[in-house]
């Protein structure tokens, strides 16, 4: 998160948000509406604000200690990716997992890094490949029933420093704002339809085409890897068919 140096947390409708603190810098992940807008898209992730929980635009202002234009900017992203509704004279209510919109983003995403994996498999040096080795070493290390938020975060960190190999970390800002459905279904998803062990299994083959230097193979592993939520999307809406457009 660039500069970014801390993180306060407060409560909110008994859940906690995680206000990250300002760098001084003036970059677009230190403004307070950008902050706000991560704490609440986290928790919506998260499954701490489920479904048809009413957002109070005061109240989390209240908490964080900021006023409400940035909590209303905040709101105003989250409708954009898709996370809440904002109904005029009523208030900003989660929605609920639309299917569709997770296999859209998928695709979408998939057009993306399918295109940065393949330029890193020409560009990547021995340092980079050493890099991901670690990221996933650290996953394989958090167990068979490791942490969601970690892990997860990991996983982020892994696709985020192949975009870094290629310098476009553009695209990876692009893909994140595409994949906030997909983080909730990924979040629903690690404990009981996606084992750690085929997660790791898939990072560790994208790992070796990019050394390898074959882009064919780097797409293909890539493709394979971002193709798992299709497989686990209906288990997942079953188990959890509250969180899920019927």
């Amino acid at each position: 998160m660039g500069g970014i140096r801390s993180a306060r947390v407060e409560t909110v409708g008994g859940f906690e948000l995680a206000l990250l603190a300002d760098d001084g810098t003036g970059s677009r992940q230190a403004t307070i509406g950008y902050r706000v807008y991560q704490a609440l898209k986290q928790a919506i992730v998260r499954a701490q604000f489920k479904p048809g929980h009413l957002l109070s635009e005061a109240e989390i202002a209240r908490q964080l200690g900021v006023s409400r234009q940035p909590v209303r900017e905040a709101f105003i992203k989250l409708a954009e990716v898709g996370l809440v509704d904002i109904r005029p004279q009523r208030g900003t209510f989660v929605l609920l997992i639309s299917r569709r919109e997770v296999e859209n983003a998928r695709f979408i995403r998939e057009a993306i890094e399918v295109a940065v994996v393949r330029r890193a498999a020409e560009m990547a040096s021995a340092d980079d490949v050493g890099q991901l080795r670690d990221l996933v070493a650290q996953q394989a290390a958090s167990g068979d029933h490791p942490d969601q938020a970690h892990f997860l975060s990991l996983d982020d960190t892994f696709h985020q420093a192949i975009a870094r190999i290629v310098e476009c970390e553009n695209a990876w800002r692009v893909a994140e704002d595409l994949k906030v459905q997909m983080d909730r279904v990924r979040f629903l998803s690690l404990s009981n339809a996606t084992p750690v062990e085929t997660i790791i299994r898939q990072h560790l083959a994208i790992v070796d085409a990019i050394e390898s230097g074959s882009g064919d193979a780097a797409e293909a592993a890539m493709r394979l890897h971002l193709s798992e939520v299709l497989h686990s999307l209906p288990k997942i809406a079953d188990a959890h068919a509250e969180f899920f457009v019927p």
